[in-house]
């Protein structure tokens, strides 16, 4: 994902002058290698400096510039926090803030890499939008968006590298603020977001092989402004919701789709695979993380197959 980010501000940025990228101590490689050297006035690495980053984007947005701050997500969210807050936030400013490695990806750093609760900090903000491409082909609709239509701060939270792409042929086209299908199906749906949709379609493949199981796949790729129409048609079509998130059980996608159940008086079966709220000191690979907090192609697999008839 970290490349195609590169490689879409590089291209859009030939045409537009007035998109910039801050980094805190990231060496710039690949494109954004290429952008630093053909455009150097508007590439600035303000080093292990995350608040005057925030600080600088703001001042350049002032003047008209439409600045991205790219760095290790949790260096670029909970660092710089009040810059967040009061610089960009208040002033309702066109700064996209870019998470790179969210959720649980840095796994082998530990608890000060991880980023289990930074969706429910950002959508807590006033005039802070929140978007979580799946794939790096969603990315790319979302990093358009941000360089041409957003007219607010954006936290654009985003995976790192290597990342498989699920849109397909009978993927709807991508619309900010709105819950995309993946993929169709008639029995259960799954809402998920990131990079994690991986497993979702891991689960999907076993419910329809050996359970005979249609599943439909969701992106829910804008946290914020969130999709309740979209989702209350959901609700009425589906009586099994599946929701697979890299992210705390609080504040994310599974208290959103909770909490608008019941105020639409859901009667289905609603089955939620979040971060739990601890940090648990595993430093194995990203799935021994997410299997410690009970998010395993099997253990979702095995649960559903427990609670469906």
């Amino acid at each position: 994902m970290r490349n195609k980010l590169a490689d879409i501000i590089y291209k859009k940025s030939k045409k537009n002058k007035k998109l910039c990228v801050l980094v805190a101590d990231i060496s710039p490689a690949g494109s954004m290698y290429q952008f630093r050297k053909k455009f150097p006035n508007r590439f600035i690495n303000t080093g292990v400096a995350e608040q005057s980053m925030i600080g600088i984007a703001a001042g350049m947005a002032l003047r008209g510039l439409r600045p991205f701050c790219y760095t290790i997500a949790t260096f670029a969210l909970y660092r710089p926090f009040e810059m967040i807050r009061v610089d960009l936030c208040y002033q309702n400013l066109p700064v996209t803030i870019v998470g790179m490695g969210t959720g649980t990806i840095y796994s082998t750093l530990g608890g000060t890499h991880l980023t289990q609760e930074d969706i429910s900090i950002a959508r807590s903000i006033p005039n802070m939008q929140v978007i979580a491409p799946c794939d790096p082909s969603e990315m790319e609709d979302a990093v358009k968006y941000c360089c041409d239509k957003s007219k607010s701060p954006v936290y654009l939270r985003i995976g790192k590298a290597g990342e498989k792409v699920f849109i397909n042929k009978k993927s709807d086209k991508w619309q900010f603020g709105k819950i995309r299908k993946i993929y169709p199906g008639n029995d259960l749906c799954i809402l998920t977001f990131g990079p994690i949709i991986k497993k979702a379609f891991e689960v999907k493949k076993l419910l329809e092989e050996k359970k005979k199981i249609s599943v439909e796949v969701n992106s829910c790729h804008t946290l914020k402004p969130f999709d309740y129409y979209s989702l209350k048609k959901k609700f009425k079509k589906f009586n099994k919701i599946l929701i697979i998130e890299d992210h705390s059980k609080i504040g994310g996608l599974a208290s959103l789709v909770k909490s608008s159940a019941y105020e639409y008086s859901y009667k289905g079966k609603i089955f939620s695979f979040s971060l739990k709220d601890e940090f648990i000191h595993c430093y194995g690979n990203q799935d021994d993380l997410l299997d410690k907090h009970d998010i395993s192609t099997s253990k979702i697999f095995n649960k559903l197959l427990k609670n469906i008839k």
